[in-house]
């Protein structure tokens, strides 16, 4: 049974194998879920119970149309109908917006979610890797990356915030700055499908500039906030232009559905929604806290719901994660299949206390055991030094970055100016500020919009 499970992960390619798969080969129970970054406080039992009583009436009928459903949710959204497009899962806009806005190259940092590198490879573009530091906590240098992708003549630029695996953020006026400095690229893409876990500050999205810009996407994750993975759905933000486009080439009834059912449901539940955010940062602290009193164990600093750990020197990832699995039923993702990364890391969800206490359990007893011989950690030390475990990771990241080639010394970044936006005339597709804030006075005005995920998520019931 234990060869079963753990050969599932041998064929899983970029990603772990799936809960029910695993669950198949468990005699119907599955593990303690460290490695899905799924909100584990929502949807509450209550709603639970609502979507099993309407199960039936659910998964007979068809779904509403698209627009319906992304009207429904730009209500709650504050944000104009033409500039979102929702799709079945942000993988299915990542595959988009590579078909038909990225012409010949992309720049990602490194490592990140897997589809950022895999699917422009798949297509034939080149893909420009740049290599976050561990020497520096796996910070994005965003001054670095700007000099990376001018030396390289990229067209279309990837930021992750926070970044998968490590929950590396950028603040909000620092990637407005970024986007200033590279406003004649193609495309910038900033992925915020962790963002609503973040605390860092309070007005963090970079939604409205998206509406406003005219080469800006924000995506965004539906099913890991509101933890429905399984339901697949989640929705980009862009100027009418870009985001028409990406709604043009989306197949009609892509949206199910469930993903109809908990949009419409929404308005009644942003108390609960706004708590179960609360609990997961409260969750990620007393986290951060257990795994960092183990011996030799590293836990990098995260905005997301999950937590990027360097295992101590001499403990190889994949027969830890093997042994967490079969000998304590602990599922969790080793990374050493992400470029950039080594099966030295793991990324870990945050969860619940009482399941916390599990982990660091199982963690001490795989990592140290009662002898040596038990041990996966044969001798505590110190040190920083890895490769990629897998030479063609290691190739391919040289490949793509003149590995070995020092950047440039960064340059100082210009003092942001503010992109031209004469009134009633939008740029290439975007809309003028007057227009987002509501203040032309002109039929189909838009009403001013806040730029975070859930606005006032509190006051999002019905009234009376």
């Amino acid at each position: 049974m234990a060869d079963n499970v753990t050969s599932l992960f041998r064929s899983a390619a970029a990603h772990s194998p799936s809960m029910a798969a695993l669950t198949r080969e468990s005699d119907g129970a599955g593990p303690v879920d460290f490695c899905i970054p799924c909100n584990p406080y929502f949807p509450t039992p209550a709603m639970f119970d609502e979507l099993a009583a309407r199960l039936r009436e659910i998964v007979t009928y068809y779904p509403s149309s698209a627009e319906t459903v992304t009207a429904e949710l730009c209500s709650l959204l504050q944000l104009p109908p033409s500039c979102v497009a929702m799709g079945n899962g942000s993988t299915e806009l990542i595959t988009w917006i590579d078909h038909l806005l990225v012409r010949e190259s992309l720049a990602v940092p490194v490592p990140t979610f897997g589809r950022w590198t895999d699917q422009p490879m798949e297509t034939g573009k080149r893909v420009d890797m740049f290599p976050l530091q561990e020497a520096s906590g796996f910070a994005l240098d965003l001054a670095r990356y700007a000099d990376f992708i001018r030396a390289r003549g990229t067209r279309v630029a990837v930021i992750c915030n926070p970044n998968n695996p490590d929950g590396g953020y950028q603040h909000k006026q620092a990637l407005v700055q970024f986007l200033d400095a590279m406003a004649d690229l193609d495309l910038i893409v900033v992925d915020e499908s962790f963002l609503e876990f973040a605390d860092a500050e309070a007005d963090p999205s970079l939604a409205q500039e998206a509406v406003l810009r005219p080469n800006v996407v924000v995506l965004r994750s539906l099913g890991k906030n509101f933890g429905l993975h399984g339901v697949r759905f989640g929705y980009l933000v862009a100027n009418p232009a870009l985001a028409g486009k990406v709604r043009a080439a989306l197949p009609k009834w892509n949206l199910n559905s469930f993903a109809e059912h908990v949009v419409f449901m929404l308005r009644d539940h942003g108390t609960e929604y706004a708590q179960s955010l609360q609990q997961v940062r409260r969750d990620r602290l007393e986290m951060t806290a257990a795994l960092s009193a183990l011996p030799g164990l590293t836990v990098y600093p995260s905005q997301g719901n999950f937590l990027f750990v360097r295992l101590p020197v001499g403990a190889e990832g994949t027969v830890v994660r093997d042994r967490l699995l079969t000998e304590h039923r602990i599922l969790v993702r080793e990374c050493g299949n992400k470029i950039g990364s080594s099966s030295r890391f793991l990324r870990l969800v945050v969860r619940p206390q009482v399941d916390v206490r599990r982990l660091v359990s199982g963690l001490e007893q795989v990592l140290y055991g009662t002898s040596r011989r038990e041990a996966a950690v044969p001798e505590l030390g110190n040190g920083t030094s890895y490769s990629s475990g897998t030479a063609a990771v290691d190739r391919l990241v040289g490949q793509t970055n003149g590995g070995g080639v020092p950047l440039p010394p960064a340059q100082p970044w210009p003092e942001p100016q503010p992109l031209p936006t004469p009134p009633g005339v939008p740029a290439r597709g975007g809309l003028t500020a007057a227009q987002v804030r509501g203040t032309t006075g002109m039929p189909g005005d838009l009403t001013t919009a806040p730029a975070t995920g859930w606005p006032n998520a509190a006051g999002m019931g019905r009234a009376g």
